[in-house]
Order: structure tokens, then C-alpha cells, then sequence
């Protein structure tokens, strides 16, 4: 599995500020809706109820939401990067400015897992990190994500 398996060009965005978490949640199923057809607002409902579980800020200012989706037929991903950091209650108590959110099919077991450990891992990596925050280009940060190696195979 690779990331552009999961993640087209058009699903990566950069925004000035994001107010709320909720609002992030709009935002990313409304890239959803447009790049992969998924209904915006079952798409905001499932980040907020698997966020209810527990925060997906999974810390050095990085948040990977994701939920599962009736009717979607492959795990796909959407990326965002905030130019002004925000709170998202994550593990570390920093903002966060990288969010890259993944979406599964509702009955995808592993490929859902491992494409969780795959976006995992490449949002470990400081250089990785580091060479997203300094881009503004959004298909420069599709070609950072998708050249990424992260340091173990999925």
C-alpha cells in the first residue's frame, strides 16, 4: 500500500485558520464530497462520533481523523495543512497544522488498519513534517506525501 493509492492531488488543500474542530470536519468531507463523492454530512458525523472515542491528535502538531463510510469501496485519504495552528485536544496538548484524514469503506478491516499505520508512520517523520510545513503549493505537499518513505513497510 502507498499513499498515492490513497491520496489524490485534489484532496490536498492548504487554509489559512480553522476556528473549530467541527469546522475542520466540515472542511475535510467537503473536500471529501467534491474529490471523492462522499456525502458531506455523513462524512461529518462519523469524524465526530470516532472522535468522540477519543482524540486523533496524535501529537508534534499532527491529527490524523478518520472514519469509516457506508457506500465508500476503497480506504481514501485527505490532507490539510493550517497555516495558523489549532487546539484539537491532542495527546501532547500542542495545535495542530497537519491533518491528513482517512476514510474507509465500513466493512475494511486490515486495509483500514494499514492504511492508518502507513499515514501513521509518514507523519512520524520530522523531515517529512518539517519539508509540509514549509509548502504552501498543494501539489508540492502531494509530491512530499507520496515520495515519502516512511522507515518501515506497510
Amino acid at each position: 500500500m502507498e499513499l498515492s493509492n490513497l491520496l489524490k492531488p485534489a484532496a490536498v488543500k492548504v487554509f489559512g485558520q480553522v476556528t473549530s474542530k467541527k469546522r475542520l470536519f466540515q472542511d475535510l468531507a467537503d473536500i471529501a464530497h467534491v474529490v471523492y463523492g462522499l456525502s458531506a454530512h455523513e462524512t461529518v458525523d462519523a469524524l465526530q462520533e470516532r472522535e468522540s472515542l477519543g482524540p486523533t491528535g496524535v501529537g508534534h502538531g499532527v491529527a490524523l481523523p478518520h472514519a469509516r463510510i457506508d457506500g465508500l469501496e476503497r480506504v481514501v485519504g485527505v490532507f490539510m495543512r493550517l497555516e495558523k495552528p489549532m487546539d484539537f485536544e491532542s495527546v501532547d496538548r500542542q495545535p495542530v497544522d497537519l491533518v491528513f484524514a482517512l476514510f474507509a469503506p465500513k466493512d475494511s478491516g486490515v486495509e483500514h488498519l494499514k492504511a492508518l499505520a502507513l499515514v501513521s508512520r509518514t507523519m512520524r517523520e520530522a523531515a517529512t513534517c518539517a519539508k509540509l510545513r514549509a509548502n504552501s503549493d498543494t501539489a508540492a505537499l502531494h509530491a512530499v506525501l507520496t515520495e515519502a518513505q516512511p522507515s518501515q513497510a506497510a
